[in-house]
This record gives C-alpha cells, structure tokens and sequence, in this order.
C-alpha cells in the first residue's frame, strides 16, 4: 500500500439502527466508532503533514515495509524511521505508543460490533456484522458522544447557577443557613461565686445607710418627733459562704457593614448599676432579669464609630472610677486610628450620658409644676497605643469628666407641716449611691408657728462637692521569663474639689467624714480629691485555653471626694469612697473559655471612724 493508497482509503461511518430497545446498545457502538474515527483522521493528518517534508522516495521506502493490520500511523512512523526523518530512540518510542493505540481502538471496535450485533439479534437482524451496524441508513438517528469531563462540567454550572439563585432569592440550599443568620450572634457568660465578708471587732457601729435615708419620704431628724436611728450598716457581723451567682446573655447583629445593634439581659438582686450580680437563697425564689444594654451603632467611616443606647464601658479607664459591670446611657463616639508606621495607634472617646432627669409632673397635686432639672456626664478622652516592640507594649490616656448639676442644693422653705409635697431640690438627691462622699442636708423645713418644737423634719441628702475629674490610665505589657506581666497604673483627681464651697454650699448641713473627736465643725472635717490604683499581673490577663493562668496584686486608695460614689466597683471595701487597702488573686483555666479564680481584698477607711472589711471570693467562670 502507497501513500496515495493511504490518503484515499474510505473511512467508516458509524450508525446506530432505528429500534428503541438497541439504543443503550447502539450508543456503545457510536462511541466507539467515534473514537477508531478520530484516531484515523488524526493519523491522516499527521501523514499529510510529515510526508509534504519527507519527500516521496522516502514514503515509497516506508510502504515497502509495512506489515498486514497496521495501523496508517503505525506504518507512517515505521516509514519515517527508515527513511532517517525520525531519530531511531525517537521513532521507535512514537511506534510503541502508537501500536498501544491501535490495539486499545481495535478492541473497543470489536466490542462495540458484539453490542451492535446482539441488538441487531435481538431485533430479528441476526448475523449482521458490525460493520453493517455502523452503516448509516434512512430514518437512523446518530447520538453524539459527551466525555465524563464535559458532563461533570455541565453539571458543576448547572448547580453554580442554581446555589446563586437561592442566595440571591433566599431559598433553601443545601448545608447552607439563611442569609439574616449569619449576620446575628449570640454571646453570654455565666458565673458562680461564693462570697464570704468579714468585719473588724472594732468597727464603728454607727455607720449611717444613706441610701436607705433618701428612699422614701427620708428620715425625720427632729429627736422631738423622732427616736429611732437612722437606717445603719451592718459593719461587726460576718456574712460567711453566700452564694451567688451571675448570667449574661446578648443579641448582637451585623445591620449592615456600617450599622449593628445589640441587646442583653442579665441578671441582679435589684437596679444597682454597678452590679449584675444576683444573691441566690431567698425561698429558692425565681430571679430577676434586667436589660442591661439596649443599643445601635453606626460606623461612617473606617475609624470612627457612634453608639446611641445603653452600652458598655466605651472609655479607658480602671474600677477605682467606673465598676466593670457599670453600662452607660445616652450617646458615645469613639475614634480609632493607627498611623503610617503601624506601631503606634491613637484613640479617643467623647460621651454625653444623661445622669437623672427630673420628674415632668412634681409636685403631683400642684397646678404650679417644677422646672426641668438634668443631670449629666460629659466625658472626653484621648490615648494611644505604642508597639516597642514585640515583648513590649505601651497603652496611656488622659481623660476628662464633668458631672454637671450632680451636687446638692440646700430648697426653698417648705412647709411640709402644712401638706406640701415636698421641696424644691428633693430632685438633687442622687438616684443611686452607696458610701463615702461627704453629704449635706437638701431641705430647709419651715417650722409649725403653733408648735416649732415638735415640727417632724424628714430629711433627704445630697452631694456636698462638685465633680470635674482628670483621669491618668496607663499600661505596660510585657514578658517576664517568657511570661506575661501586665502595670496597670490610675490617677484621679477631683478638679472642683474644695472644701470652703462645700460648707458654704451646705449651709452648715454637712453630715459626715468628720474625724473621730466627734466634732462637727470645719476643723473636724476630714476629705480629699485624689485616687490611685496600681495592679500587676502576672501570667496571660484573660485566661481562654485549658492551662491559661494568672496571679495578681494590687493597691487602691481613694478620698471621700475624689468621685461620686455610685459607679465604681461594688466589692472593694463594699462600693464607694473612702476607702484603701489591697487584693491578691489568680486564675486557671480548667477548660477553653471556662476558668477558676479567687480574689482576697483588705481594705479600711482612709478618713473618720475605724471600718475594716475583708473579703474572699472563689469563682468558676464560662463564657460563650
């Protein structure tokens, strides 16, 4: 056979018969005819390709040496290499793979012949060859052949666009969760404590409950027309193994990439706001849940964000001022921003919080109503953050809080003997305190004129100084024998605090921290306006793996009046002011998120009569 033999030889046709019971059959035998046929033309094509270089003497040569069945590239390839076109290793490597597959096509034609004859058989076509099945006749219908590649292609698109639709409709897709759930969260902790107080043998026992005199209809200070005491503190009796306990449970969403929103409840023996600790006893009675932060918050830029509501904590600042669990009302921006060589970062935060309003409808029984008087917190702060280096990093800020109209202001007379309600500055009495800022007297009580002596004086109390405080915070982290070690340092002082407008405020009703002569005048008087607290910490600060640990000392000294007493930690020497002493604890992870800890304080007064509390704590811990 010749060249021109090659190029001219017809090529088979595959055709699969009309019947519908051979069509599973008939589409084996499409494929494989398919397949020989592609090969055929591929060995035509090179032929024509290599011959039109190779010249006719060495084609001749080449037919000359073919052997019966071969295929036309296993005799081409034979050709070449006799005629030196092909090196011979070349040659004989192309010849190897190419007699591979022609017998891998052949086989696949004799089988698919088998499958065209049994259906051919089965028709009543019996001993039809297959090269009879593959002739294409009238009526005959030919299936093309889809690889797997091209199928599974098919599908993956098919199902891409399918997945695409149902997020974009928000159907149903399977293991997928619905678009809105996975921009909310939930977080929450839990914590169990017991909690044991001890008193000094020697302790004052005529510590006045303040707070217990401004509920009411306060304290009537006429011994005439009064003998009980005042509400007192416990201050000798221990309280030993209390159990208590504290849960929080928040619902944070992602809005929009700009928006978010946030809900918690929590737990709480009453409203105090530095406290979401809940005592259990009591009957095994049902507990009290609060909401403790309601709030939006929008982002409209990179580096600054703006939250409306009732938040957490949004300044810098230690527990000796504000108390970890205390939140804020009202409306806070924060701006965050890390400079050029991304070392060090700057921050700040500016608050406007809404204190108390007063009551819209005073007096109730009135046709006269009492003006609008607010109190509020201005808060302004800025810091920075500093990288040393990678052991060593450095955190300090300055900040400034106003608390406008928060001290007392001695009324008007009010003849409560007469049935008035009650006088004009009872709404400067705080909402909320617990002990240890030097108070005044509110109401200037008009006398009975037909029996003065014996006129009932119910009192309430209010703040004596004003409060504008600079706040100092700064931290150092960094590693002691591979270990953490965390300096917290604080200091605060009382820019209003001044003793001469104090008494002249109070008109001469100054009701405490006077020292333990017992004498009432100025001389006797004992404050200050500065705080400062100092903490280190050793080992990782918020244990989170199994094995985290820490330990932890520290030192706190605070002045009657370096802050309002309301909002600061409730545990150390029982909340408030005037107040000094130490703590020592630790803590240990038992499981991730799931810790232990204690915490030992000892405090006592830093001005007046001897108080002297210490307090253990041992806690388990989880959050989630």
């Amino acid at each position: 056979m010749n060249t021109t033999d090659i190029l001219q030889r017809p090529l088979p046709a595959a055709r699969m018969k009309r019947p519908t019971a051979r069509a599973g059959h008939g589409g084996h035998a499409a494929r494989a005819a398919g397949t020989a046929l592609t090969i055929q033309k591929l060995a035509v094509a090179s032929a024509i390709a290599l011959l039109g270089m190779a010249g006719s003497a060495h084609a001749q040569q080449a037919a000359a040496t073919v052997q019966p069945g071969d295929s036309a590239m296993v005799r081409l390839i034979r050709g070449l290499i006799q005629s030196g076109t092909l090196a011979k290793d070349v040659g004989e490597a192309l010849l190897a793979q190419a007699q591979t597959e022609a017998l891998a096509a052949q086989q696949a034609q004799r089988q698919a012949a088998a499958s065209a004859a049994a259906s051919v058989a089965g028709a009543g076509a019996a001993g039809s060859t297959a090269a009879s099945a593959l002739r294409v006749e009238p009526g005959d219908v030919r299936v093309p052949y889809i690889s797997q590649t091209v199928r599974d292609q098919i599908r993956d698109e098919v199902k891409s666009e399918v997945m695409a639709q149902a997020k974009t409709e928000g159907w149903a897709a399977p293991n997928e969760t619905p678009e809105w759930s996975k921009r909310i969260r939930f977080e929450g902790d839990v914590r169990v404590r017991n909690e044991s107080r001890s008193f000094a043998g020697n302790n004052s026992n005529i510590e006045i409950n303040w707070p217990a005199v401004n509920d009411g209809s306060g304290y009537d200070v006429n011994e005439n027309t009064n003998l009980a005491l005042p509400p007192l503190l416990n201050t000798r009796q221990n309280r030993n193994n209390q159990f208590r306990a504290r849960a929080r449970l928040g619902v944070f969403a992602d809005i929009s990439e700009q928006t978010k929103a946030g809900v918690r409840l929590a737990s709480g023996s009453d409203d105090s706001p530095v406290s979401t600790t809940q005592t259990l006893g009591g009957g095994l009675s049902k507990k009290s849940v609060w909401l403790d932060q309601m709030w939006l918050s929008y982002k409209p830029v990179e580096w600054l964000n703006v939250t409306a509501g009732r938040f957490g904590n949004p300044f810098v600042s230690s527990d000796a001022l504000f108390s970890n669990d205390l939140n804020f009302d009202g409306i806070a921006a924060q701006f965050d921003k890390t400079l050029a060589n991304k070392d060090v970062s700057l921050f700040g935060t500016v608050g406007l919080i809404p204190l108390e309003y007063s009551s819209n409808n005073a007096p109730s029984h009135s046709q006269n109503k009492m003006g609008s008087e607010n109190k509020w917190l201005f808060g302004a702060q800025v810091g920075a953050n500093w990288k040393l280096n990678d052991d060593n990093r450095l955190r300090g800020a300055v900040a400034y809080y106003n608390f406008n109209n928060v001290s007392g202001k001695v009324s008007e007379p009010c003849a409560l003997y007469a049935g008035a309600e009650g006088c004009s500055t009872d709404w400067s009495r705080p909402a909320f305190m617990q002990k240890g800022n030097t108070l005044m007297l509110l109401r200037n009580i008009a006398l009975d004129p037909t029996n003065p002596a014996n006129t009932p004086m119910p009192q309430y109390v209010g703040l004596a100084s004003r409060f504008q405080l600079l706040d100092l915070n700064a931290r150092w982290d960094t590693k002691v024998a591979g270990y953490g070690l965390r300096l917290d340092a604080n200091y605060i002082r009382n820019l209003a605090y001044d003793e001469n407008k104090m008494f002249a405020r109070a008109r001469g009703g100054i009701v405490n921290n006077y020292g333990p002569t017992g004498g009432t005048s100025q001389a006797d008087f004992k404050s200050g306006g500065n705080a400062y607290s100092l903490q280190a910490t050793f080992g990782k600060p918020s244990p989170s793996q199994r094995g985290d640990w820490n330990v932890l000392a520290g030192y706190k000294r605070i002045e009657p009046d370096a802050m309002p007493d309301g909002y600061n930690d409730s545990i150390f020497h029982g909340g408030g002011t005037n107040a000094r002493g130490y703590f020592i604890g630790g803590s240990y992870a038992l499981d991730k998120n799931m810790w232990f800890s204690g915490r030992w304080t000892a405090t006592k007064e830093v001005y007046g009569p001897p108080v002297s509390i210490d307090t253990l704590q041992v806690e388990f811990n989880a959050r989630f």
